[in-house]
């Protein structure tokens, strides 16, 4: 029953994944920056430097790891960078990340609260989410059950699971450095079960850490440390609010489950489960700390950054539920799946984060030989950029990427979203619109095309005779 989790995980995050919706801005940076030679993508980390002509501020620093291993996933399957061959590597990863995370509360606990906690962990729309869309997310999970696995098995008395342990912390770090946070957090458990013994495990999770604090070292001396970050805003004091509506997609029966039967795991875990209830608890417990405390000098918080920390969410609320009778835990745990389920579907169900794969098919139905097709911003350029290339190659000669001018037409489209982004995207689609009134042109149609994060506009231009 141990393989229950994952074939679950396996059957919602395919059930997501074919659904097929287009890629969000980030998935595209993939895409484009993952199909480079190696020796580029080395030199663009190295540089500090974006690979992307019009994009030269957002080089691939810290995600640079990541796209080395989707480069060779990619390679090595013969799949392609679209909506199949990059989320289908994340949900392999994730799902062996399941895997691996339910033998380790396997180890430290049995398999009773092992097939729990892997089903709260599967079932869960936050950790479904992510394990089905083209980042390092995966990954992240899959380093962080590893090292979760070699913690338990450490603390089961083998000292040889060390091995286990540094090498899957040190690539959790590297697949995204919030990780090291979870290594942190490990440290911790390793120091209130058993100091004495703990001395070799805080020396190799320091020396795991090595590898993912020299991709961030090379990220600040390049002067790019904070790239992508400027549209971060503080959040303070909230961050354990958010991570917990994040976990629960916003579903308030989860949420008011998932309080419950955690803090049931907290206060009244049974007797053969206290050496797991401290492993949970600062398995989540203290990465969301950190996070809210560095919230305190300078905004850094992302939900989908603290993904590996809800594990230990997931374990608590698995402590908790064991920690009822028998018959009565059996009814938490279905009741607490059958939501949390629910909540992924609706979840997924919600559409794709930004569609601009839409627009740019519907701008390819529309278009005119002739007409100018015009990127709002940089960051519209990404999407633009990608999917005419990929989907509607006829409409390469019409674009205007990144130029400072638009070409006079006496028609041409626009593609934006329907906001400002950031490094001044907001400034210049006020500029683009100002040029375009200038030489006498106004909107005559306009489309909108919604997204769970960004909407996309599609504006045809018209000179105003």
């Amino acid at each position: 029953m141990w393989l229950a989790p994952p074939l679950l995980l396996a059957a919602l995050g395919g059930w997501a994944l074919s659904r097929h919706h287009g890629l969000w801005f980030d998935e595209v940076y993939t895409a484009e920056v993952s199909t480079l030679p190696l020796g580029d993508l080395l030199s663009a980390i190295v540089r500090g430097e974006g690979p992307i002509l019009y994009l030269r501020d957002a080089p691939p620093s810290y995600n640079g790891p990541y796209y080395a291993v989707v480069h060779l996933w990619l390679a090595a399957t013969g799949l392609q960078a679209d909506e199949w061959g990059l989320r289908l590597l994340s949900l392999l990863a994730a799902v062996a990340a399941v895997l691996a995370f339910t033998a380790a509360v396997r180890r430290l606990a049995g398999a009773g609260l092992a097939l729990a906690a892997g089903l709260v962990v599967a079932s869960n729309p936050f950790v479904v989410e992510y394990s089905a869309e083209g980042r390092g997310y995966g990954l992240v999970l899959l380093g962080v059950a590893l090292a979760g696995l070699g913690l338990a098995r450490w603390l089961d008395g083998r000292p040889r699971a060390l091995l286990l342990y540094g090498a899957a912390a040190a690539a959790s770090g590297l697949a995204h450095w919030f990780a090291l946070l979870v290594v942190a957090a490990f440290v911790v458990t390793a120091l209130v079960l058993d100091r004495r013994r703990a001395a070799p495990l805080v020396a190799v999770s320091a020396l795991s850490t090595l590898p993912a604090l020299a991709l961030v070292a090379t990220a600040a001396a390049n002067g790019v440390g904070a790239s992508g970050a400027e549209w971060l805003g503080g959040v303070g004091p909230g961050v354990p609010w958010l991570v917990l509506r994040s976990w629960a997609g916003g579903n308030a029966p989860l949420i008011v489950l998932s309080l419950v039967l955690g803090a049931t795991g907290m206060v009244r875990a049974r007797r053969d489960h206290r050496v797991v209830r401290v492993v949970a608890t600062a398995w989540f417990g203290v990465p969301v700390a950190a996070v809210a405390i560095l919230e305190l000098v300078r905004p850094v918080f992302v939900d989908r950054y603290l993904l590996a920390a809800v594990l230990g969410l997931a374990l608590l609320i698995g402590v908790g539920a064991a920690s009822l009778p028998r018959r009565a835990a059996a009814l938490a745990l279905a009741v607490f799946v059958a939501t949390s389920i629910w909540a992924t579907l609706v979840d997924v169900g919600r559409g794709p984060k930004q569609d601009v794969r839409g627009a740019v098919s519907y701008v390819a139905s529309r278009h005119w030989a002739g007409e100018p097709v015009v990127a709002g911003a940089r960051w519209d350029a990404l999407g633009l950029d990608h999917f005419t290339r990929r989907d509607h190659p006829e409409l390469v000669p019409e674009l205007v990427l990144a130029s400072p001018s638009v070409p006079e037409a006496s028609s041409l489209w626009v593609i934006r979203r329907s906001h400002g982004g950031i490094k001044g995207d907001g400034t210049r689609l006020a500029a683009l619109d100002s040029e375009l009134a200038a030489q006498g042109m106004r909107v005559g149609e306009e489309r909108r095309f919604d997204g769970r994060y960004t909407d996309t506009l599609v504006q045809r231009w018209a000179r105003d005779w």
